[in-house]
């Protein structure tokens, strides 16, 4: 079968439909950049969440540290108790003075490690008595965040969802431009957008980065040949035109984002 023959453009037309291909790439850009960040936003919430349940095993490690502290002084105080009452007995039998202080002195050691003991208990316990406030506080927010992260991806999903269903018409629409024009049009095009990071082939004079002199802005305003900025090679349009396209095109993608829902 014959290849159908591209009707014969003016340049003008050939201008026109350069910038909507133009406008079309620069909202597929957008929605490439947004998906782009969706995913960021995401791993935020997921890194939180990492985060708030790592600090909650941190203090609950703590805890179990504090509590063999704490059996560790019970043993001590145990411990003293014990030798304490031996001493005591010992001094019943104490066959001098001498002998009896000696037994007290070893006695108030005991005491002294008694008192000791139930200091550190005590400050372990108001450790933990903190530590386990941390954890309610933090386990709250653990909720609160997963229950935000829960939300999160489902909004994104759908959003992505829509986004690439708006993506695949922009695609689909570009095509069909694209087949309108001459090859060598289309090629130009093509090198421009892969040049530019912000994707920028074909712009406006009044949004060009460099001053456009007067008389070539008349000669762009005249529509009869296709004018490109001598400093960065980009497609050179007029403002009028610009804005034309953009209002047609602008209710093109309305359209387009309403039959998508």
């Amino acid at each position: 079968m014959a290849k159908q023959k591209k009707k014969s453009l003016n340049i003008e037309e050939q201008l026109r439909l350069l910038y909507d291909i133009q406008l079309i790439d620069s909202r597929i850009h957008k929605l490439e950049e947004l998906r782009g960040e969706l995913p960021l936003q995401v791993k935020f919430y997921e890194d939180e969440i990492i985060g708030l349940e790592g600090r909650i095993n941190k203090f609950k490690e703590q805890i179990k540290t504090l509590g063999v502290e704490i059996q560790f002084h019970k043993d001590v105080k145990a411990k003293a108790e014990k030798d304490i009452a031996r001493y005591k007995k010992l001094q019943e039998n104490a066959r001098n003075d001498r002998e009896f202080k000696s037994l007290q002195e070893d006695i108030d050691y005991f005491e002294g490690e008694i008192a000791l003991a139930e200091k550190k208990i005590k400050q372990a316990l108001t450790q933990i008595a903190k530590l386990e406030q941390q954890i309610t506080e933090n386990e709250a927010a653990l909720e609160a965040q997963k229950r935000h992260l829960e939300d999160k991806k489902a909004e994104l999903d759908e959003i992505i969802q829509e986004t690439e269903r708006e993506e695949a018409e922009l695609k689909k629409m570009k095509e069909e431009y694209m087949q309108q024009l001459p090859e060598r049009l289309v090629r130009a095009y093509n090198r421009l957008v892969n040049k530019y990071k912000n994707r920028l082939a074909v712009v406006s004079y009044d949004e060009s980065y460099f001053v456009i002199p007067p008389q070539v802005q008349v000669e762009i305003r005249d529509r009869d040949r296709i004018i490109v900025d001598e400093h960065t090679g980009r497609i050179l349009v007029d403002p009028g035109l610009a804005s034309e396209e953009r209002n047609r095109m602008e209710e093109i993608f309305s359209n387009l984002n309403t039959s998508s829902i």
